[in-house]
């Protein structure tokens, strides 16, 4: 288990929690995920302060925040008592044990840059950035943010711990790309907590772990995400994870995407006067207001207001 570093703050509830995390309590592996998340058709890795697409926050590794504060993250499913945590991102660094010296100087850097580049500028010599953490270091903080991500999966789903391993993963990622975010997926969260045969968390045992085994129910949720903004615009991210969800993953992968690739069509495309027109159409009302993980207005120097990590 990571160390907090000692000379950094006071441990708080969510460093606690993210400290405390055990490989039991979850059914798949955290290393998978981690391979996952920080493969270029997710996140990504970059081992230098770079800008966020959207906001221009600052982002480093498998596009973990540098900038992020706390927040409150109250659970509103009266059936389900588990929390969420949203610690800042001096929490996650300290409970990656690294030195929160180190985090203001590439803060510091970071506004440097952005200031004598401009968002986009900055963002075409990512490929040329001096690390400024290393391998090692990117990865600590990967491990505490999928931590968090599935410590908050948990919160988002009732039923976590009677779903098959692929289908846990799915729902820790859906976590960490969308933040916050996956809360204005509505339908699909309503949809993963009322199972038809399911009332409460009192139901008999063979309909606990009927939930994970059942491919038309997982059919209709799989279908309230590929309807959303999110499935459309990041495409082949969206197949891959939405993929999981089917109880057939484990077996046939390469089946279970080329399902989903078949539903998912990219956004089309129309010419007026001259210029292509994106036409991002939103079929669950649910998802008219969710930007993915990086919604909000673009980042301005030495200012760190609340955000979403970003995609």
């Amino acid at each position: 288990m990571v160390q907090a570093d000692s000379s950094a703050a006071p441990v708080t509830y969510a460093v606690e929690q993210l400290l405390g995390f055990k490989n039991s309590d979850i059914k798949f592996s955290l290393l998978d995920l981690m391979k996952v998340l920080r493969d270029r058709r997710h996140e990504g890795w970059v081992l230098a302060a770079y800008p966020d697409p959207k906001t221009g926050h600052p982002l480093i590794g498998a596009g973990v925040s540098l900038d992020l504060p706390a927040r409150e993250h109250p659970q509103r499913d009266q059936l389900n008592p588990h929390p969420f945590i949203e610690p800042s991102s001096a929490e996650l660094w300290q409970a990656a044990g690294l030195d929160s010296k180190r985090l203001q100087a590439i803060l510091d850097q970071f506004d440097d840059r952005l200031a004598a580049w401009g968002k986009n500028g900055f963002r075409k010599k990512i490929k040329t950035l001096t690390p400024q953490i290393t391998d090692e270091e990117a990865t600590l903080l990967l491990r505490v943010s999928a931590i968090q991500a599935i410590y908050n999966a948990k919160g988002y789903c009732r039923n976590f711990d009677q779903l098959r391993p692929s289908q846990q993963m799915a729902l820790s990622q859906l976590v960490y790309q969308m933040g916050v975010n996956l809360q204005e997926f509505s339908g699909f969260l309503n949809l993963i907590n009322n199972y038809p045969e399911m009332s409460g968390t009192g139901a008999a045992p063979f309909l606990r772990n009927a939930i994970a085994n059942d491919t038309e129910y997982w059919e209709t949720v799989q279908q309230s995400l590929v309807q959303s903004q999110w499935a459309r615009l990041y495409r082949a991210r969206a197949v891959s994870v939405i993929a999981m969800l089917d109880p057939r993953y484990v077996d046939e992968p390469v089946i279970a995407e080329q399902r989903l690739d078949a539903m998912l069509r990219p956004a089309v495309l129309h010419r007026h006067r001259g210029r292509s027109v994106a036409l991002r159409q939103l079929v669950s009302d649910t998802d008219r207001s969710s930007k993915g993980r990086a919604g909000g207005k673009a980042r301005k120097a030495k200012s760190r207001p609340q955000r979403k990590r970003g995609i």
